[in-house]
């Protein structure tokens, strides 16, 4: 029997107060797979993500995840919110952030394998000397840094990230990119970016969200395709291939 896919959209539409933001969804997902989503800002990808998690019911069509429903498997998810609720200036560890991933692993007080896990994660974002550092002394990558290790810390099966790479200057975010290459490992994760430039070197699958969805290799993103997404011309930076980092797409008039 083939393996279930990690995430199946099935004519999944839905509207905010009766104002439609995707229609006639689908999609499919396999497991282990790096997609990215990429369009223009309300087209929807947001949204997308918080039908996988079940934050919200679509008003028609299906929604699958690692074979059942988003909310039964929640847990079994990582999730990096595109604005973090958590306040960088408030007073809270490192550690304390990170342990925030554990809590639905729990019954009463954080255990000793918690703690384990959260001294692993923290350093396989290479951030475990920094755990007793208050949140509020670090650079912007490396709470970005600290938020992905609470997103893997109950060590899921699917990781789901809204921008992680939102003001980060150009060095921190091609170094939070080469992070996540890193961690993905067999993690099905799904990324949204507005970052052209960072899509073929990471992503297998590209997920064009304007409404509705189509789907690329990346190999297939053509400038047709993305002309279509965006209403214009858009340049994709092409790390490696001769042209300097920039760390964001240029745009063609």
């Amino acid at each position: 029997m083939p393996e279930a896919a990690a995430i199946q959209f099935s004519d999944v539409s839905f509207s905010y107060d009766g104002h439609p933001v995707l229609r006639g969804v689908n999609l499919t997902i396999p497991p282990g797979d790096f997609a990215t989503l990429i369009g223009p800002n309300g087209g929807g990808k947001t949204t997308l993500l918080k039908l996988m998690l079940g934050l919200l019911r679509p008003s028609t069509g299906r929604v699958l995840v690692l074979g059942g429903s988003p909310e039964a498997s929640r847990e079994r998810i990582g999730y990096m919110p595109q604005h973090s609720l958590l306040d960088p200036g408030f007073p809270v560890l490192v550690e304390e952030v990170v342990l925030m991933g554990r809590l639905g692993k729990r019954s009463r007080a954080y255990t000793d394998a918690d703690r384990d896990a959260t001294a692993a994660a923290l350093d396989r974002v290479g951030m475990a000397a920094s755990a007793r550092r208050p949140l509020s002394g670090l650079s912007g990558g490396q709470r970005q840094r600290v938020l992905i290790a609470r997103a893997i810390v109950s060590d899921p099966e699917m990781l789901l990230l809204d921008e992680p790479t939102a003001n980060l200057d150009v060095t921190m975010e091609r170094d939070l990119y080469d992070l996540l290459a890193r961690i993905a490992g067999s993690l099905t994760v799904v990324l949204v970016s507005h970052d052209l430039g960072f899509v073929t070197p990471l992503a297998r699958t590209v997920v064009c969200v304007k409404e509705t969805v189509a789907v690329h290799q990346t190999g297939e993103l053509t400038g047709a395709a993305v002309r279509e997404l965006y209403g214009r011309d858009v340049r994709a930076v092409l790390h490696g291939a001769g042209c300097p980092s920039t760390g964001s797409s240029g745009e063609a008039a």
